[in-house]
């Protein structure tokens, strides 16, 4: 499933520490906007990010076990005590075997039981390092890989099973590439000194985690190097971020049989036959991943690749083994983080559960979390904001009527999913025991290969979801054409229901509009309101769109952070493009309201200024360089201070609501501006 995010940080760039909501104080949870934050020495015109958010910048420190601060990362850790007090309670009660509560609060238990982990050490691993061991050529190698994934497991073979691009009804069996272990291909050859120390880091964690089973320390450093080597050859065939946003070259149906045929050391057909995968075609999204492979299998010594493997399967498990390899993990980790210190124990398992038994915990989540009245005033939201976007359709100056009529019907065809699930996930199949932390995990990771592998050959079930209830994230999916707005994120700062219109707009009707937008950025117009990868558009209209992007890509890459890092403009166009349009859709929106039609100020503000005000809070991030650093390497999304200031400079209601004028270090001339959707 190809998802876009409102935001990453929420996924894996929050790390974790206790904290409390940052507008504690009466007065300003009346007014839903914290006016001490704001530094008013700036001009809202010259930078308005720094306006709406400079105190709370210049004042904010970033917890030791953070890799950065702000509102995702509050909300995000006041979910994460909810949820652990949920699992808690759970691991109280004593549930009844295969209940809900029993399976929940056991694997809560479980991975808290930190006397038996240590007790264990590396001994869960050794079954499998000793197949590894036993393996004598490379198409042995695949035949035990081929075991491995029908265990959840495997290795080599980035696959998932999701809806066919071009058929998006039907479930496909899906490659992706895989592999490495650094971020991205370049960490590999760039000769900067942070991409010199990430590889040299790399190595000193490979030698460690070897180490850690029993290896000695010549053969432990011999094997860093060896899988270093090997890695680098692999990422030689690895497409690039940027090459990985455009979906026409990231599809390519073919046969089992066309592709065993180009690619025959993998031993697909085999791997199928075993994994008693019944299937006749295939989409093989970057085919020059597995034609380097299939060569390397071949020609790189099979004690190297033995070596690879065995590093992967101990690197993959470490999160499930004693401390040794849990510290191993974080100091590598930290490389591209710069987080100081590691993240509660009891953090990184209501994380675990969350991920494997996501809808399992959102049940008793939203019973306690979530209320009715939330859901109809976001469904009330998404519907405004869908009128406003189709009238900015209706009264776009560029596109013919033809094409904005495609438009219209896709965005009013839009699946609309808030809160959680009609039908929750059965996790029958899964066995929980309070006393192997090990075991748990991997039934729980069988599950989910299972659940994943029953979809081939079936039509694609458009009632499921990406994420959990609790997540604090949103997405929208285009072979579902759906926008996806669980439970988490619909919390203070982005959405309360005691907020006034302006703050609750502009906060979590950006995101709403962000995400509708997506269905129209430069991938997600290439698919139409059926959710397939078909051309919907004019020739003209195309190539002025492709124009109007072109200019947001410029734009852009002009933003620098650290000095001299420069935002990847194309790497980051479809998330800009949706910034851009959600905040004009909710602009749009909010003017429906009573309060944008009053004049009436709170905390001095006019409703537009507070809209904007709002939506300015919600962005409030503080990273760490490193994390920085790795995130104009690797993410779609601008840092936080363009996703403020790019969209504010575009749009004309910025202006006239702060006076924005020529001479403005932020002010664009109205010809200039983007004006896309």
């Amino acid at each position: 499933m190809k998802i876009h995010l409102i935001s990453l940080s929420a996924l894996i760039l929050v790390a974790g520490a206790s904290c409390k909501r940052e507008h504690t104080d009466e007065k300003s949870k009346r007014s839903f906007f914290d006016k001490s934050a704001m530094d008013t020495t700036v001009k809202p015109g010259d930078d308005f990010y720094l306006y709406a958010n400079g105190n709370w910048i210049k004042n904010a420190t970033i917890p030791d076990d953070q890799s950065g601060w702000g509102s995702f990362y509050t909300l995000y850790e006041e979910n994460l005590q909810k949820l652990k007090g949920l699992l808690e309670e759970a691991a109280k009660s004593n549930g009844q075997k295969g209940s809900v509560e029993q399976k929940l609060g056991d694997y809560y238990a479980s991975g808290m039981d930190t006397a038996a982990i240590e007790k264990k050490g590396a001994e869960p691993l050794k079954p499998m390092l000793a197949k590894i061991d036993a393996v004598k050529n490379y198409k042995e190698l695949m035949d035990l890989l081929a075991d491995s994934y029908s265990k959840g497991e495997g290795d080599l073979i980035g696959m998932y099973v999701g809806a066919d691009e071009k058929n998006s009804t039907q479930n496909i069996v899906a490659f992706y590439q895989t592999g490495t272990s650094l971020p991205e291909k370049d960490y590999y050859t760039r000769t900067d000194s942070a991409s010199v120390a990430a590889r040299n880091a790399f190595l000193k964690h490979v030698e460690t985690m070897f180490g850690l089973t029993g290896v000695d320390a010549t053969t432990a450093a011999a094997n860093a190097k060896t899988v270093l080597a090997l890695e680098t050859e692999i990422a030689k065939s690895h497409r690039s971020p940027v090459e990985l946003r455009d979906p026409q070259s990231n599809y390519n149906k073919m046969s089992v049989a066309e592709f065993d045929k180009k690619n025959p050391n993998l031993g697909i057909s085999n791997m199928f036959a075993k994994m008693n995968i019944k299937t006749d075609s295939i989409d093989v999204g970057q085919p020059g991943y597995y034609a380097g492979l299939n060569k390397l299998l071949a020609s790189q010594p099979i004690e190297a690749w033995k070596t690879k493997v065995k590093f992967d399967y101990i690197s993959d498990n470490a999160g499930l083994l004693s401390k040794p390899f849990v510290d191993a993990n974080f100091e590598f980790d930290r490389v591209f983080s710069g987080q100081k210190k590691q993240s509660s124990r009891w953090k990184k398992m209501v994380n675990r559960v969350n991920g494997g038994l996501g809808e399992m915990l959102g049940q008793i989540y939203v019973k306690k979390y979530f209320n009715e009245t939330a859901k109809k005033r976001m469904d009330e939201l998404v519907n405004n904001l869908q009128k406003a976007f189709q009238g900015r359709i209706e009264r776009l100056d560029w596109m013919s009527d033809s094409t904005k009529q495609r438009a219209i019907t896709k965005l009013n065809t839009f699946l609309k999913k808030i809160g959680y699930p009609e039908k929750w996930k059965n996790y029958d199949d899964v066995t929980i025991d309070r006393n192997d932390f090990f075991a748990n995990a991997k039934s729980v990771a069988m599950h989910n290969h299972k659940e994943m592998m029953d979809k081939i050959g079936k039509p694609v079930d458009r009632t499921e979801w990406g994420m959990s209830p609790p997540t604090v994230n949103a997405y929208y999916n285009p072979t579902n054409n759906e926008i996806v707005f669980p439970a988490g994120i619909l919390q203070f700062p982005f959405f309360d229901g005691e907020a006034d219109d302006a703050i609750n707009y502009g906060a979590i009707g950006m995101v709403i509009g962000h995400e509708m937008t997506h269905g129209f950025d430069d991938q997600g117009s290439q698919y139409d309101e059926k959710g397939n990868m078909k051309n919907w558009w004019t020739k003209e209209d195309g190539e002025k769109f492709k124009s109007k992007t072109g200019g947001v890509v410029a734009q852009y890459n002009e933003f620098t952070v650290l000095g001299d890092m420069h935002v990847n403009g194309e790497l980051t166009l479809g998330e800009n493009l949706a910034d851009i349009g959600g905040i004009a859709i909710a602009y749009d929106a909010f003017q429906m309201t009573a309060q944008a039609k009053d004049t009436t100020r709170i905390d001095g503000f006019t409703p537009a200024q507070r809209f904007f005000l709002g939506y300015a809070q919600v962005w409030r991030i503080k990273l760490r360089d490193e994390t920085m650093r790795t995130r104009i390497n690797t993410d779609p999304h601008s840092p936080s201070a363009f996703r403020v200031n790019g969209p504010a400079s575009n749009f004309d209601p910025f202006y006239a609501a702060f006076d924005v004028k020529e001479g403005d270090k932020m002010y664009i001339k109205p010809e200039n501006r983007a004006k896309i959707w």
